[in-house]
């Protein structure tokens, strides 16, 4: 990963092993997608380059999107969300804000429009509480787009939303009847 710095280098370290292949440092999801500190800095020593409990705090910490956090007692980690390995990250339904975002980039909004926005290989549709996350969000791969999200009705029709710990907003799905792009 030339340009990258140590600490975006372990951030996407952690992401593909808590998130995507845990057994790839020989770990275990446990409820809740937690793994104790102790044993993920073990599979990471054992799977590549070392890092220490300061390190790891310091991407938790730093890290701008907060992918990861630490449970109340610091012994226990997990990817807040974005898991394609399965976990139950023992979310509990919450009502949803009435409008929620969703960046993309501009070649997929046909199919978007066609289909709805689908999971994937993910567990959950990624939703953003506000426009500038999303424009972000859509701007990795492309022209960014922004869709709006009919949350409320969406939410009265029966359908679940969850929280993530850091202000992400998740859903199995969004038919195409609660989207449509944000002008301007």
């Amino acid at each position: 990963m030339s340009g990258s710095t140590p600490s975006i280098t372990l951030s996407r370290r952690l992401s593909y092993l808590l998130r995507h292949a845990p057994h790839e440092a020989g770990l275990t999801l446990a409820p809740g997608g937690w793994v104790a500190v102790e044993d993920l800095l073990r599979g990471l020593a054992q799977s590549g380059p070392p890092v220490s409990r300061e390190q790891l705090a310091a991407v938790v910490a730093g890290s701008e999107k907060q992918r990861f956090s630490f449970d109340a007692s610091g012994e226990r980690i997990r990817a807040n969300q974005g898991h394609s390995v399965p976990v139950d990250l023992e979310l509990l339904p919450q009502t949803p804000p009435d409008v929620l975002y969703h960046g993309t980039a501009a070649q997929f909004t046909a199919a978007i429009f066609r289909e709805g926005l689908q999971r994937r290989q993910r567990h959950h549709v990624h939703l953003s509480p506000d426009k500038d996350t999303a424009r972000t969000v859509g701007a990795r791969r492309g022209r960014p787009v922004i869709l709006t999200i009919d949350a409320a009705a969406m939410h009265t029709a029966g359908h679940l939303f969850y929280r993530s710990e850091n202000g992400v907003w998740l859903t199995d799905s969004v038919p195409p009847e609660y989207l449509a792009v944000l002008p301007g």
